[in-house]
Formats: C-alpha cells, structure tokens, sequence
C-alpha cells in the first residue's frame, strides 16, 4: 500500500524557505537542513513531511500542484493568512478567484504558490 510521504517543493534558496516553511507549519527538519536540500517533519505527532529541494525551475502562476493548508473558520484563516504574511508569504492577486472563494492565495518566499483553506465555509 502507498502513502505520501513528502511534498516536495523547489527553492532557489533552500534555507530561506526551510525557515518558512518552519515557522509556518511548526516543522523541524529530520535532518541537518543543507544548501541544496532538507526534509521537514511534524514537530508532534504523525504528518505528511515537505522536503525543499535546490532548484532553478521558474516558478509557474498557475502551478499544477500547490499545498492547502487548512484553518477551521474564517476567523482562523484571517490570521493564520496574516501570521504567513509576517512570516515572508506574499498575497497573491489571483486571477481564478470564484465569486465567493474558500480560499486565499498566498506565495511562499520563494514564490511557491499555496491556498489558505476556510473548511467551515458553505
């Protein structure tokens, strides 16, 4: 039987967003985090793991494959949006919003695109 085990993403710069990524998800790294990659674990408990590996790749504006990460309300979504804002993500002027959007579309600091999820939403 398969299970995930890692999302990877790509990064010009491996330690910036290891320390995003970090503070964000209240990750540590499994191992010593290096120039040209590392794999982040839960800190607690069982979780899938994001590894960031180097990468000259542009990023795409409309990504095949982005990370939902997922707040319990609009009131959990609104500031978990604006901790990751503090912590380096950007607000993304999306052009695919729906006329009444679950979501919020952030870049991390490397410009790697991921959606803030308000799973209470109708």
């Amino acid at each position: 039987m398969l299970k995930i085990g890692s999302v990877v993403l790509g990064a010009s710069d491996v330690r910036r967003a290891a320390a995003f990524w970090m503070d964000a998800l209240r990750y540590v790294p499994r191992d010593e985090i290096e120039d040209d990659w590392v794999v982040l674990r839960p800190a607690e408990g069982p979780g899938v793991q994001v590894a960031i590996g180097l990468s000259g790749t542009p990023v795409q504006a409309h990504p095949r494959v982005h990370l939902d990460l997922y707040a319990g309300d609009a009131a959990d979504q609104a500031a978990e949006v604006e901790r990751l804002v503090s912590l380096g993500a950007r607000r993304v002027d999306w052009d695919r919003y729906p006329a009444d959007p679950d979501f919020v579309v952030l870049a991390d600091p490397e410009g790697n695109r991921f959606c803030v999820i308000d799973t209470s939403h109708g």
